[in-house]
This record gives structure tokens, sequence and C-alpha cells, in this order.
């Protein structure tokens, strides 16, 4: 692939104009996997590279769960976990939250043990939970999840491998299928699945013309 190339494209097509440095860092972390691994569906490359777009808020870089959540947020993202009265008393103190929201579950202890804090969403692709941590072998240094190059591994491992919701990008783009929309179930549903599928054709597009 010519970089060079890639990156005159989707800084017009995706990044209004301008790439910052961590974002060109982000991609380049994505492409030399990509390449290392000996890749070669250009669709599963511009399905990741969306995934990591969309996730990271356009950073293309790892980030934490913001958990800094309203009693309103709280009601409406964990309505099994919060009544209306400990939503009010949870207000916007990410720590207490995520140690109740996760408390007794993705390997975690309870409320007390603080793994619901320790173990909240890093990535690209955000993992949670003790158990998840432990598969990529963070649990004792759940920090790395944040690392550039960690973080495109899960990224990779879980895509590819369907290890977040079952479903992989084998099942997406194969010899005889190319969906773009139901692509997203590999992460969340079909959450904002019409926004990444645009995304990830326009990532499409500069690779092929990069190529």
């Amino acid at each position: 692939m010519n970089r060079s190339a890639f990156y005159a494209s989707v800084r017009s097509s995706l990044f209004g104009g301008r790439l910052t440095q961590g974002q060109v860092k982000g991609m380049e972390t994505i492409l030399n996997k990509w390449q290392a691994d000996g890749l070669t569906d250009a669709r599963w490359l511009a399905y990741m590279l969306a995934t990591a777009f969309l996730e990271t808020g356009q950073t293309v870089a790892p980030i934490t769960e913001n958990l800094n959540y309203s009693a309103a947020g709280l009601r409406k993202t964990f309505p099994k976990y919060f009544t209306v009265a400990q939503a009010n008393a949870y207000a916007r103190q990410p720590e207490r939250i995520a140690n109740r929201a996760y408390a007794n579950r993705i390997g975690n202890g309870n409320e007390a043990s603080g793994d619901g804090w320790r173990y909240r969403g890093r990535g690209l692709v955000q993992i949670t939970g003790r158990a998840n941590y432990r598969t990529y072998g963070l649990e004792n240094s759940p920090g790395d999840a944040l690392l550039d190059a960690v973080a495109t591994r899960i990224m990779f491992d879980g895509m590819i491998n369907g290890r977040f919701t079952g479903v992989k990008l084998a099942d997406c783009f194969n010899e005889t299928t190319t969906d773009w929309k139901n692509a997203r179930k590999i992460i969340n549903g079909l959450d904002r699945a019409d926004d990444i599928a645009g995304y990830a054709r326009k990532f499409h597009a500069a690779i092929l013309a990069a190529s």
C-alpha cells in the first residue's frame, strides 16, 4: 500500500482535511499489524479502521470508558443496577458507578472489591471486566489495554475470531458476502451501523486507491 496516498484520501474523506499525529500513529499501528499478520482482505482492514475511528471518537487512539453519568444517564444506561434513588446517590461519581454497575459479573468481585473500576472499559474496542482482561493477559496490568499495540492486538483478535459477540469479520466479508451494515454485530448489535458502514466504505475506497 502507498501509505501517503492512503492518508491523502482519508484526510479528505474522513478527517475534515486535517490529520493529527495521534490519528496517524493509531492508523499506522493498525496498518503495521495488518501487514505483519499477512492479512489480505481489504474489507476487513477497512472495517477495523472504521471501528477504531467510531469507537474512539475519531482519535484512533485507545480510550478509557467515560463513567461520569448523571442520574438520568445512569437510569438509561444501567437501569438494572440503579433504582431512581441509587442513581441520584451515585451520579457524577465514576469510580462508585463502575464498582456498582460491573459488580459480580464479567469475572468481577462485589462492589467493595473495586474490580468494576479497576477493570472498566479501555481500548480501541473497549474490554470490560476482570475475565476479559484475564483473557488478554492483562489482569495484573489493566492499564496496558491503553497501549496502542495492545489495544490493536485485542481489536484484531476480537473482530477476526468473534470473541466480542460471536460474530466475526469472515461472517460478513467473504467470497459471497459484503455486508457493511450487519458487520456492526461484531461489536455492538446495530448501534450506529449505518454510520460505521459509511466510514468503512470510505476507508475501503482509500485502501483500494492506494494499493
